[in-house]
């Protein structure tokens, strides 16, 4: 994230005609209010998690996030109403992530049974991600994206890395060669555009829209964590990610017709 920010730095030195500094009082309020609990928590939370269970499962939980953010978007957005068929995959998207935190799958080849903090902790991500995508939608969609992303990242900067550094320190000699590949491509790819990515879907195609994005992780993390990391792909992950793509079907199809 500090990496980020500095990208987007560079961008307000280097490229001053299309990008001023921002001033506005109630654009560093609102963007910064973002950056806390819609990036820092939710990304210190999802790290923490890894700990306790496999980027497998940890995938396949995030995937109910959406449903959570179909759900609280029928409460606080107008234009975003709950209808029958949202509803029947709310409660199945939710229901995949709850098999497998009643088997307790961790998807760890030496774990057999997963440790409940990584459950926590992966709600607590989802519903501060899923209610500060409410709170931009409502509140900040005529902001600029790219002003919007620079102050989130800034604001979750200085956050996470005092915590970094009392919590777990910063040493950089255990850092091999991939894990720089690794930090660059998050830094450029899953910080600096991703962020912009996300807050320019939720400004121009709705909340519902900017979490759908979240159905790719599990395939992604699913085979990459036994591709990679040897983690174990098993039943009931299998199960509960069928399950959520059932709520997913019923999602996309809402949004065809």
């Amino acid at each position: 994230m500090v990496l980020a920010a500095l990208c987007y730095a560079a961008f307000y030195l280097l490229d001053r005609r299309r990008h001023k500094w921002p001033t506005a009082p109630h654009l560093w309020r609102h963007a910064t209010l973002l950056g806390l609990m819609g990036t820092a928590v939710p990304m210190m939370a999802v790290t923490s998690s890894l700990k306790y269970q496999s980027a497998g499962v940890t995938a396949v939980l995030l995937t109910s996030g959406p449903a959570i953010t179909v759900l609280m978007a029928h409460f606080f957005l107008a234009d975003e109403a709950l209808t029958v068929r949202k509803s029947t995959s709310v409660v199945l998207a939710l229901g995949g992530a709850l098999l497998l935190a009643v088997q307790g799958e961790s998807g760890l080849p030496d774990v057999r049974q997963a440790n409940p903090l990584g459950y926590v902790l992966v709600l607590l991500a989802m519903l501060c991600s899923s209610g500060m995508t409410i709170y931009a939608r409502r509140f900040m969609r005529n902001l600029d994206p790219f002003d919007v992303s620079s102050i989130r990242i800034f604001a979750a900067a200085l956050t996470v890395m005092p915590l970094s550094a009392l919590l777990v320190g910063i040493d950089l000699q255990d850092v091999n060669p991939q894990g720089y590949l690794a930090l660059g491509y998050a830094t450029l790819v899953g910080t600096f555009s991703g962020m912009w990515l996300a807050f320019y879907n939720i400004k121009r195609f709705g909340a519902t829209a900017a979490a759908m994005p979240l159905y790719v992780i599990p395939v992604i993390s699913g085979f990459g964590g036994a591709l990679l990391l040897r983690e174990q792909i098993t039943g009931g992950m299998i199960a509960g990610m069928g399950i959520i793509a059932a709520g997913i079907a019923l999602i996309n199809q809402q949004k065809r017709t």
